[in-house]
């Protein structure tokens, strides 16, 4: 077999984009975080400047701040944007309005359902290969990463040390409030999770409601012990949603709607809104706030000096 040695610009353009960008701990690894970048952008670009620039008002980094931890920024793959006249870019789905996520929300299903499986396996193996616990993970984003973190966070079958995002919103956000408030009501004809006539009544337990709802949209094939078991989901995980109440792109409404339904889905979730800022994060007060909760709510310790 012959290998070809000189790779065309296309091919050499594909394998960059498709590069997951690692940072590696200062110090003995001990944490991860995996960090999904937005759209039409890459693991490497948001990687180096959102470690680069986000500083808190100290003038610290994660990095200065967590040397234990190592920093995973995966890649999206090319796929034709709807929202873009049929070009490739680099997104974790399709979709098909920039501001309203809920429009031709079935465009975004074969792309959430496949970039669910990249992700998963990368916290998979930084379990069980990096022999990292999942206490000592964070998975968050930003924009459409926040989006397809959210919807990986709601599929998992345990829980993670904490989780971020900065202006994102979640994904079948309504459908997945449907589901909750139908449950809700007592109204599970539909509920294939439901119990039978001939099983003992079990109150409907809305956290599973929302979990197996997000499993059946990522085509997760999941077995009933699990799908009726909370003590697998990640429900217990706390949340940090951050948005600017400027953001053009994609309205804080969206945001604050994601951090509703999670909340109805039984998580504990810190919102927090930026006055005048646009579709990015607030440098130093959001990173402040991420460095507080990453203290507070997930738990870790931080560097002192």
């Amino acid at each position: 077999m012959v290998l070809n040695e000189s790779p065309s610009a296309a091919e050499q353009k594909a394998r960059t984009d498709r590069a997951t960008y690692i940072v590696e701990p200062r110090s003995k690894h001990s944490h991860t975080i995996i960090l999904l970048h937005g759209l039409s952008s890459n693991g490497e670009k948001f990687g180096r400047e959102f470690l680069e620039t986000g500083k808190t008002s100290a003038g610290r980094t994660l990095l200065d701040l967590l040397p234990g931890a190592r920093f995973i920024f995966p890649t999206a793959k090319r796929r034709r944007s709807s929202a873009f006249g049929r070009r490739k870019l680099t997104q974790w789905f399709d979709i098909a309005r920039l501001q309203d996520p809920s429009y031709g929300k079935q465009t975004q299903l074969q792309g959430l359902a496949e970039s669910a499986v990249e992700i998963r396996e990368l916290i998979r193996r930084e379990m069980e290969v990096a022999g990292v616990p999942s206490a000592n993970i964070i998975l968050g984003g930003i924009s459409q990463g926040c989006a397809m973190s959210l919807s990986v966070l709601l599929s998992l079958e345990y829980p993670l040390g904490g989780y971020f995002g900065m202006c994102g919103y979640l994904p079948f956000q309504q459908d997945i409030e449907n589901a909750i408030n139908a449950s809700d009501d007592g109204k599970d004809e539909d509920n294939l999770f439901a119990a039978s006539d001939d099983e003992d009544s079990q109150p409907i337990d809305l956290v599973l409601t929302a979990s197996n709802f997000e499993r059946d949209l990522l085509y997760m094939d999941t077995p009933r012990d699990v799908a009726t078991d909370r003590n697998q989901t990640a429900s217990s995980t706390p949340i940090f949603l951050g948005h600017g109440d400027a953001d053009e792109k994609k309205p804080y409404e969206l945001g604050e709607a994601a951090a509703s339904t999670m909340r109805a889905a039984g998580y504990s979730v810190e919102w927090k809104l930026y006055h005048g800022l646009g579709h990015w994060y607030r440098i130093p007060d959001e990173i402040d706030d991420i460095v507080e909760f990453i203290r507070n709510e997930v738990g870790w310790e931080m560097a002192v000096s």
